[in-house]
């Protein structure tokens, strides 16, 4: 399919235009999601690995109360951890040095003193409490795979001129990126995830897909990748993916 698997680049490219934002100013979990997207495109993490980081977060706070810890520090760490997660391994002092330059904006890399050696020893033992708390269950399906087999199925449905016209892939894929700022995401299964991104990336440009009827007793596009998603469950997916625009405005 033309450009799905440049799609990830593309969200990149994005995620870099993403004004500086002074986050010792405001403290929770949405912007602490959004701390770890900029550390870690400043990392040059893999888009995977970002995403293991937002979800492993999420997942942390899901087990815990939010005011007991510093997000800030467990979203460094779970940056660090993703990396493991992922065999993307990032070195605990780049980690440090960007995160600490990311929250005290234009200060200069740590020096191997007592700061550094405290943030440090500060990540390791956050990386054991984690660990702990997800009971060392950190391997994560993510929707991207299903995502990618569902647009590559989708481009045969349409004459190549109307599949070049619509940014079907980039939008899709920018949603389920944005999708991860969210606790929400863990709610749902992968696959219904990766199907929802896609409608809401359809229904955004009026498109209908070619063979299916969306009508009230109609074959839908998805059922042939998925039988147990319900279109009211569909929905409901896509009107989460669409409320984190408004936090997002929220924030600003």
């Amino acid at each position: 399919m033309k450009d799905v698997i440049d799609v990830m680049q593309l969200q990149r490219e994005k995620s870099r235009q993403v004004p500086a934002m002074d986050y010792t100013e405001t403290e929770n979990n949405f912007i602490a999601v959004r701390f770890i997207f900029e550390c870690g495109i400043k990392l040059d993490a893999q888009p995977l690995t970002i995403a293991t980081a937002a979800v492993l977060y999420h997942r942390f706070f899901k087990e815990t109360d939010s005011t007991g810890y510093d997000s800030y520090l467990i979203a460094a760490t779970a940056l660090y951890l993703a990396g493991k997660v992922k065999d993307d391994p990032l070195k605990i002092r780049d980690v440090i040095n960007v995160t600490h330059n990311t929250l005290h904006r234009a200060s200069a890399p740590l020096e191997l003193g007592d700061e550094y050696w405290n943030m440090r020893d500060a990540i390791v033992q956050a990386e054991l409490l984690i660990m702990r708390m997800l009971k060392f269950e950190v391997t994560i399906v993510h929707p991207h795979k299903y995502q990618l087999h569902y647009l590559k199925s989708l481009e045969g449905w349409f004459s190549k001129e109307e599949w070049n016209k619509i940014p079907l892939a980039k939008a899709s894929f920018a949603f389920l990126q944005d999708f991860h700022f969210d606790a929400s995401i863990l709610d749902y299964s992968p696959q219904h995830v990766a199907v929802a991104c896609i409608n809401l990336a359809l229904q955004c440009y009026g498109v209908q897909v070619p063979y299916t009827d969306e009508g009230d007793g109609g074959v839908a596009w998805y059922s042939v990748f998925t039988d147990d998603l319900q279109k009211d469950k569909l929905w409901e997916i896509m009107e989460k993916i669409m409320e984190v625009y408004d936090k997002e405005k929220d924030e600003k």
